[in-house]
């Protein structure tokens, strides 16, 4: 089923954007994270440029920030 959803992606971009976020949900799902908490959790944060690399390893779904509040996602 996977596989049809590609043959959505109208660019090469959007076929980029979909392989983040599916690498994203399938990271947050192999970390014992609820996906939907995951993702708000990522859009409240919002990862930027900017951000130190301690800043962004926070946002890693194998954290232990993330994996010390999991529960409550």
């Amino acid at each position: 089923h996977k596989r049809k959803n590609w043959l959505f992606s109208n660019s090469v971009d959007g076929a980029n954007a979909s392989a983040v976020v599916y690498t994203m949900v399938e990271m947050a799902k192999a970390h014992g994270l609820n996906i939907y908490g995951y993702l708000k959790f990522l859009l409240e944060h919002r990862p930027s440029k900017d951000m130190t690399d301690e800043q962004l390893e926070e946002l890693a779904p194998w954290s232990e920030k993330l994996q010390s509040i999991k529960n409550r996602m």
